[in-house]
């Protein structure tokens, strides 16, 4: 099973933070994690990461209800940046809000539109559809 040089994870809540964190430590898929606690701040530093040329995660797990910017401002700026990498977003949220998944496939995000917590079974699955 292919392992991933780095995942991320954008989430304010630090309970949820806390076990997305320890269950992708017990897959042993992912060697390393970018952590940040707004759209705006992750957008920022993976902006940054992108213009040094350096490597992107591979996945990014989203929440949506954030301060400063929220999930969906986070992904409205970051789909706008010209990476040809492959990045894979999944929306990691606790709003099961039709709204919410009707607006994520706009994105072509709806089967990439988890409800957390997430399990440890679910987040094998994902990460073993990484390329």
């Amino acid at each position: 099973m292919k392992k991933i040089n780095i995942a991320c994870i954008i989430e304010d809540e630090p309970i949820h933070l806390f076990i997305t964190k320890k269950l992708i430590n017990m897959t042993g898929m992912v060697e390393s994690l970018l952590i940040f606690s707004n759209g705006k701040e992750a957008y920022d530093k993976l902006k940054a990461i992108f213009l040094a040329s350096e490597k992107l995660p591979e996945i990014i797990l989203l929440d949506l209800n954030m301060p400063v910017w929220d999930g969906w401002q986070f992904l409205e700026e970051f789909t706008k940046i010209p990476i040809k990498t492959k990045v894979i977003i999944y929306i990691l949220t606790s709003s099961d809000n039709p709204d919410d998944i009707k607006k994520a496939e706009t994105y072509s995000m709806s089967k990439n539109y988890l409800i957390k917590p997430i399990s440890l079974d679910q987040l094998k699955i994902v990460l073993s559809e990484i390329e």
